[in-house]
């Protein structure tokens, strides 16, 4: 069942990781913190299935009975993603197989093929038994199926067999697939769908792109079998999710939520001085952890987009992440901080991993609200601080969707084929397989710290915010191209960047001049390209820059420039440009700005909305979001170790604390601090 009132308040917890178990002290002291939800069973397989087909499923029914006790709700996982010894042992030929037809080996997890038969029949069973027994449970309010899935490329010989019958329902016959891919180039045509290769030696592009397609597809037909498995077995009321890592390679997070009920995902991050607002211009560190303040924002915006709803944080860090090499608690505050940015952009829960520290296994080192010693302390106390504001707020933040002013086009297709073809390098030479993130999220920090709240939309659910930005678009549809044609003369500002249009949707470049269908739209074309191996100075807006990595050789025909390159070679061409049409118009930015210029940028376009709340320094961000009484909700966040303030320009309510009102005027943010207001 989905909470009706309020965020929910949780933490992954596995009592049967402990030598010396205190299930009531535990559930206790989550009471105490206001943690009212629990996450359990999902990792241990063989706990459940300790030999084949004997079970164990007993050990889980005190938790869940003290649960239901204290009125904690629990997130009960299916095992599926850890698979236990003696079926790797039965079955050796599970391992999934790499591109150079090694075997993943067994010792981690998700090492199995998970698309074999012989793997689905045994985790039906597991899945039969333990949601079978547990599901109807009172304390049960959703169902977790596998966890964190796409984590490989799979290259087992049936999964290329069934990839070859996929391409053969996609095109018909190796004819068509001959022509759509260019399999003239280097001999490869073939006669006989039995002549294709296989992806490991594969360097045709449409077909790196047509294999990560493929892959995506299984891992969401994984999910949906165990959703219609499960949908059997549970009452309708309960709610069906997935913790999503969205940085997995065969991950299609729009196509795989149509089967949830609720979204769920990761919203790790660096903290203490990463989570610092920095002016110093670096460029974006893509990891699979955030980095800075705008990189959990865009999480987070990303988990909201899977669904285009509200969403469950299922794992974000209590402390320390990353291992034994880096321990990092947060300062004092920043996990409040993280927890209401996370709930300002749309979380319905936020759930720490995990309850306690462990003692021993791969993540020794990863930090839970509890330490190694099981004794609560300053991370204990701010998570209690933090669920007696959530608790506190709970009528406030029922049903609370957050605003956007911009949105941002987010191709799967063009980010599986710049990984294959990148079009940046970090060291000069070597390709940047992360190019496309890293452009999304320069653009994304730019807008931003423009104080623009964003929004992520999947191209097949094109919405026409005031601003919309298309990163990198690279695979683009000629249909796609009209939506935003149709966009821009309604009124609509749209903002293009290079490789936008460059390729159709086989990952092919446009035997055409670029950028393709959008030319007419931007007012520019271009007929050459260069890689920048060192930044070049940049003037626009009345700002001194830099471009990095990349220069469109831009033509104006129609478009007004608005920065320029201070070189002697590409001095010649704008470096960004806006065009007027109909009643919109539309920026296209040739290079990767750095960061002043790319936040100035927005600051030009940004559109213009009442606030109640406006930012005072660069290190303050300011985010509103409307709650189910249409009440709209104001979070102010200092990403610093600096008191700051906000300015009210109305009186307001805070949200938390006192509820005094608050008189028009400076509001004081201390370090680290957030503020919520109505």
């Amino acid at each position: 069942m989905t909470r009706t009132t309020g965020i929910r308040f949780g933490t992954a917890y596995y009592w049967e990781y402990l030598s010396a178990p205190d299930l009531e002290r535990d559930l206790d002291l989550m009471v105490q913190a206001k943690i009212d939800t629990i996450r359990v069973g999902e990792s241990v397989w063989s706990t459940w299935e300790p030999r084949d087909g004997e079970f164990d499923l007993e050990w889980l029914t005190p938790v869940l009975d003290g649960a239901h006790e204290r009125g904690i709700g629990v997130v009960l996982g299916t095992p599926t993603y850890a698979i236990p010894p003696w079926l790797q042992r039965k079955h050796p030929e599970l391992a999934v197989a790499r591109a150079d037809g090694s075997r993943v080996p067994w010792g981690a997890r998700q090492e199995v093929d998970f698309t074999a038969p012989a793997f689905l029949r045994h985790a039906e069973r597991v899945i039969r038994a333990v949601v079978g027994r547990h599901g109807g449970h009172p304390a049960v309010v959703g169902i977790q199926l596998d966890n964190e899935p796409g984590l490989h490329l799979i290259h087992n010989e049936p999964v290329f067999e069934r990839f070859t019958a996929w391409l053969a329902g996609r095109y018909g016959d190796p004819a068509r697939l001959n022509e759509e891919w260019g399999l003239t180039y280097w001999s490869h045509r073939i006669g006989d769908w039995k002549e294709l290769w296989r992806p490991h030696g594969n360097t045709t592009p449409s077909y790196d792109l047509a294999w990560r397609r493929f892959q995506a597809d299984l891992t969401t037909e994984f999910i949906a079998w165990q959703a219609a498995l499960v949908r059997e077995l549970v009452p309708p009321d309960l709610v069906l999710t997935t913790c999503l890592a969205y940085q997995r390679p065969a991950l299609d997070d729009v196509r795989l939520s149509e089967h949830l009920t609720v979204t769920s995902g990761n919203a790790y991050y660096l903290p203490q001085d990463a989570l610092i607002h920095d002016a110093e211009d670096t460029p974006a560190e893509i990891s699979w952890f955030s980095a800075e303040p705008s990189q959990l924002l865009q999480a987070a915006d990303r988990m909201y987009a899977s669904k285009g709803a509200r969403y469950w944080v299922t794992e974000t860090n209590a402390t320390s992440i990353a291992g034994s090499q880096l321990n990092l608690p947060p300062y004092d505050g920043q996990l409040r901080q993280a927890a209401w940015a996370l709930v300002a952009r749309g979380a319905e829960m936020i759930s720490y991993w995990h309850w306690h520290t462990l003692h021993y296994g791969a993540e020794t080192y990863w930090g839970g609200i509890l330490g190694h010693s099981m004794t609560p302390g300053r991370v204990y106390d701010e998570v209690a601080r933090l669920g007696a504001e959530l608790d506190q707020a709970g009528d406030d933040l029922t049903g609370l969707t957050p605003d956007a002013d911009v949105g941002f086009l987010y191709s799967h297709e063009s980010k599986w084929a710049l990984t294959f073809q990148p079009p940046l390098t970090l060291d000069g030479r070597g390709p940047d397989r992360d190019a496309y993130e890293r452009i999304v999220a320069t653009f994304y920090r730019g807008a931003s710290e423009a104080g623009m709240q964003a929004a992520f939309v999947p191209p097949e659910r094109f919405t026409p915010y005031p601003v919309v930005v298309a990163p990198a678009l690279y695979c683009m549809s000629a249909e796609l191209a009209d939506v935003l044609t149709a966009y821009v003369r309604d009124g609509g500002h749209l903002v293009l960047t290079f490789l936008s249009g460059y390729a159709d949707e086989e990952a092919r470049a446009r035997a055409e001049v670029a950028p393709g269908p959008l030319r007419e739209l931007a007012g520019v074309r271009y007929l050459e390209y260069s890689t920048l191996p060192r930044p070049v100075p940049l003037d626009g807006f009345g700002t001194r820059d830099v471009a990095r990595h990349w220069a469109d050789a831009l033509e104006p025909e129609g478009a007004e420039p608005l920065a320029s390159y201070d070189h002697h070679h590409f001095g010649r061409w704008p470096a960004i440009t806006r065009n007027r049409v109909g009643e919109g118009s539309v920026t296209y930015v040739g290079t990767l700005p750095g960061r002043e210029l790319t936040a100035e940028l927005f600051r030009r376009i940004a559109p213009e909305r009442d606030r109640l709340v406006t930012a005072d320094a660069p290190q303050v961000t300011v985010h509103s979001a409307v709650n189910g009484r249409g009440e709209r909700l104001w979070f102010a966040h200092n990403w610093s170790d600096r008191e700051s303030t906000v300015t009210l320009a109305a009186p307001a309510t805070e949200v938390t604390g006192s509820r005094e009102p608050l008189p028009p005027g400076p509001l004081r943010l201390a370090p680290f601090d957030v503020r919520v207001v109505k």
